[in-house]
């Protein structure tokens, strides 16, 4: 099943180990340029995730969540929440469900964002956002080295 939709042409499927075989072998038959197998952990963001809802549902009901000071875009429907129960709902969806990460980008920017930051390691998400995007700032983080 589709699991990110990370910018117009750049799709991550995520199933099975034979199913991806399978999908990638007709990818291939109908001359999809570039295939790249990721190492994870798991079916992430797919139907095969169920298993973990109950631990997860758990983990979040202790969380006390806040009402934002700012919408939250969430990728599981690329739409801002301000409602902690929204939220908390939506981060439980996102288990078995893709990541929208081409419409978020695109909502924010039509909602009036034009400079993105990434927080974590690399720039993966912030070479996306110039792609999705190419008229808005987006750029890592950069932590100074002491």
């Amino acid at each position: 099943v589709p699991a990110n939709y990370n910018s117009d042409g750049q799709v991550v499927v995520s199933g099975e180990i034979a199913a991806i075989a399978e999908v990638t072998e007709i990818l291939k038959s109908k001359g999809v340029k570039r295939i790249v197998p990721l190492t994870v952990g798991g079916a992430f963001h797919s139907p095969l995730m169920e298993p973990a809802r109950k631990e997860l549902a758990e983990a979040i009901g202790k969380v006390d969540f806040k009402k934002p000071v700012c919408p939250i875009y969430q990728n599981v429907d690329a739409k801002p929440h301000i409602e902690p129960s929204e939220i908390k709902a939506n981060l439980l969806m996102q288990l078995t469900s893709p990541v929208r990460w081409t419409l978020s980008v695109k909502n924010m920017v039509a909602d009036g964002a034009s400079v993105f930051t990434e927080f974590g390691p690399g720039k993966v998400l912030s070479n996306l956002v110039k792609r999705i995007a190419p008229d808005v700032e987006a750029a890592p983080f950069e932590t100074p080295v002491e």
